[in-house]
């Protein structure tokens, strides 16, 4: 099978083109930068969809970025850097005289409103009601592809929590302070913390490219990619401390985090919600890290 990937050169990309060629599948990256495997998005504006099977977006600029302060102009790279991507690859998918017979999109669930006691499946029905939530309602109405393409080209949306790997993301900023004895607790620590490591993410990708089992729905597919297990931000600090062996008892304060990082971007680590990946299970997927412990063992040990 042949893949194109957005944004493959990223975390999740890199770890999902490792994943695909070692399953004997030909991958070619859409980025900013040309090189060998790659075409840049001008080439993808210009020249049309590749030749492939399937089509997956993941490029998006880095909310948690170290680098960028919480400003208008930032937030207005995250949506474009989202959006118009997703835009381009759906455009190009309906152009194309032979589309991909799938078409993945992975957003996240901040779609879903933060509670401490709501629980939410694919199946629940959502409004956009802050920044981050509004971005991925844009996000997903941008990859809508047109009646007659859709008849055969499977649309699939995985919401992504935070993913968890050693090459990349979160975890990368969190370990050196961790491993010194200085992590803790996001603001309570008492919020949901939706997670799955990024190999997991990968093999849901993965299966989404698969030919269906049954005719494709009129509708986009939606999963939702996290781990079946239910965790806090405090269960995830004391996992993490646990596997490094070192204590995980300093707190980073609300008010802390919202000066560092923006009151919007701080709810992020704040807040959090309950999201179940039922309808990703009902597909039989089966996860490789089903719990922290093991996943933060592995990504520690790598």
């Amino acid at each position: 099978m042949r893949v194109v990937i957005g944004g493959g050169s990223g975390f999740v990309g890199r770890e999902l083109t490792r994943f695909l060629c070692k399953s004997g599948h030909e991958v070619t990256i859409i980025s900013r930068q040309p090189g060998p495997g790659r075409i840049t998005w001008a080439d993808l504006e210009s020249s049309g969809l590749p030749p492939c099977e399937g089509a997956v977006n993941l490029a998006g600029e880095n909310f948690m970025h170290p680098l960028r302060w919480w400003n208008e102009s930032f937030k207005k790279d995250l949506f474009s850097s989202r959006i118009d991507t997703t835009r381009s690859l759906a455009k190009a998918i309906a152009s194309s005289s032979s589309p991909p017979r799938a078409w993945v999109l992975v957003t996240g669930v901040a779609c879903y409103k933060p509670s401490q006691t709501m629980q939410y499946t694919e199946e629940t029905e959502w409004n956009p009601f802050n920044l981050f939530s509004l971005l991925v309602k844009e996000w997903e109405a941008a990859g809508s592809l047109p009646e007659n393409v859709a008849r055969n080209t499977r649309h699939v949306v995985v919401r992504s929590g935070l993913v968890l790997g050693a090459d990349g993301g979160a975890i990368k900023q969190m370990l050196p302070p961790f491993r010194l004895g200085l992590g803790g607790p996001l603001g309570s620590g008492q919020q949901p913390f939706p997670w799955i490591h990024v190999a997991d993410l990968a093999g849901i990708i993965a299966r989404s490219l698969e030919p269906p089992s049954k005719p494709v729905p009129s509708i986009p597919e939606i999963y939702n990619g996290v781990a079946p297990a239910q965790n806090t931000n405090y269960e995830f600090t004391k996992a993490l401390g646990r596997v490094l062996r070192r204590p995980a008892v300093l707190p980073a304060p609300r008010l802390v985090l919202q000066a560092l990082l923006g009151v919007e971007r701080a709810a992020v680590l704040t807040e959090g919600q309950w999201v179940l990946p039922k309808r990703t299970l009902e597909s039989g997927y089966e996860f490789q890290y089903l719990n922290l412990e093991s996943a933060l063992k592995e990504i520690v040990r790598s």
